[in-house]
């Protein structure tokens, strides 16, 4: 095993299952984790509405595993044949203040950028003369010809000086929100509808674009008095659902916990899908020995990623003093793919490997330490109810415990089912 080889794959940033190396990284939990839920969005797309455009909701807990999920399905919709266009909205917008506009600006760049790599230009006359325009309303020097208009550079050039900028931000808002409806008209018969003609020309069979990291997106209360998350998807989510290509957007949990669900599933005609944790545990009580296998797999697939998955298990002593050692930090990471990542780093940065049980359980420690610094006494009481009642109920429930991996959310036959984070449960003001 090569040390710093394993140190770099154990990087708990997603995987880009596209990539060759990434793809011997990547484990299959859809066996566990309640259903296939990359196979439903892919399915939608290329066999249920192939041609006619579909607007898809996605979202799970932080660390949880989606952007490598959405990088599978990724990766799967190019194989069928389509063009795909995949962006991290947190690179491009302030996520403490997003409208509207900015998450269509956001496509328009990306798609574009995405087409003129591929040699498909377009010429959207309506976007050259609004920047024009904009610049104008500014007062920012900024000149655009129809001749030479490029829509990546134009909407880079805008959004990047208003980005930093509170007050150009609030001014180039003003200037775009009536514009909303122009703004979608223009993107749907100037980039999409071209551009899917032009696809087609190549051999495509339609464009899909994935909206990552949006559920990211800051609880702040905008001037309307919703919450962000509220008034994107459900205050102005028509608008979202209207553009015409296959779209999948990644949305914050909080929305699942909100009494806007039923207003946000009525908005985009069907519930958002829930990425879940893998189980380390049943509903019952008993241990899920099929989620704790994959998770050991995963682990193990960091070290040998060129070794068969039977005969990885014969390596473990290899990385660890025993089995019994990466079965409780698999069992203690709860199903947080991230969380189990993390603590195998921080184990390979105090020893190197075989990896002791002392060295495990003193991680274990100072990460409880860590959690526990937070808790109050009434959210204490709230997670023996989580664990004796496997539910959780309400916005603010979520916002403390979900929200900052106090509590993990499972699935199985049944639906959904709550439980603490088993590092936690050790904790003695647990008890």
């Amino acid at each position: 095993m090569d040390l710093g080889k394993f140190y770099q794959a154990c990087s708990p940033s997603p995987l880009v299952v596209g990539n060759a190396q990434d793809r011997k990284y990547y484990i299959d939990f859809s066996s566990v984790r309640g259903g296939n839920i990359i196979r439903e969005l892919g399915r939608t797309i290329t066999l249920l509405s192939p041609d006619t455009p579909t607007c898809q909701l996605f979202t799970g807990h932080i660390g949880c595993g989606k952007s490598t999920e959405l990088q599978r399905l990724k990766a799967e919709l190019e194989k069928q044949g389509f063009h795909l266009v995949y962006f991290e909205s947190s690179q491009v917008l302030e996520m403490a203040d997003v409208d509207v506009t900015d998450i269509m600006l956001a496509i328009a760049r990306s798609v574009t950028e995405s087409l003129e790599a591929i040699q498909i230009k377009l010429r959207p006359g309506y976007f050259a003369n609004l920047f024009t325009d904009v610049a104008e309303f500014l007062q920012t020097p900024i000149e655009f010809s129809e001749a030479k208009f490029s829509l990546p550079g134009g909407i880079a050039e805008i959004t990047a000086r208003a980005k930093d900028s509170p007050r150009l931000r609030a001014q180039l808002r003003q200037y775009l929100e009536p514009r909303t409806n122009g703004i979608l008209e223009a993107i749907n018969k100037e980039i999409f509808a071209p551009a899917r003609d032009k696809l087609k020309q190549q051999g495509k069979k339609g464009l899909v674009v994935i909206i990552d990291n949006l559920d990211r997106l800051d609880n702040a209360v905008k001037p309307t008095g919703h919450l962000q998350p509220e008034y994107l998807f459900v205050e102005r989510g028509e608008q979202l659902n209207q553009l015409n290509c296959h779209v999948v957007y990644t949305i914050p949990l909080v929305l699942i916990f909100s009494n806007a669900l039923g207003r946000l599933t009525n908005r985009f005609g069907k519930a958002p899908k829930v990425l879940p944790m893998v189980p380390v545990r049943v509903r019952g009580g008993g241990e899920c020995q099929q989620g704790i296998a994959l998770l050991q797999q995963m682990v193990l697939a960091r070290a040998f990623p060129d070794v068969n998955p039977v005969q990885r298990v014969d390596l473990i002593p290899e990385v660890f003093d025993s089995p019994e050692t990466l079965e409780r930090l698999c069992r203690v990471s709860g199903g947080h793919a991230r969380q189990l990542l993390t603590l195998l780093l921080t184990c390979i940065e105090r020893d190197d490997p075989p990896l002791s049980r002392d060295c495990v359980e003193e991680v274990i420690r100072y990460r409880r330490n860590e959690l526990t610094l937070a808790i109050t006494e009434d959210e204490w009481e709230w997670l023996r109810e989580v664990a004796r009642q496997k539910s959780l109920r309400g916005e603010e429930k979520y916002q403390t415990l979900v929200r900052d991996m106090f509590v993990f959310e499972y699935r199985d036959s049944e639906g959904s089912w709550f439980d603490i984070n088993p590092i936690l449960a050790e904790a003695t003001e647990f008890g």
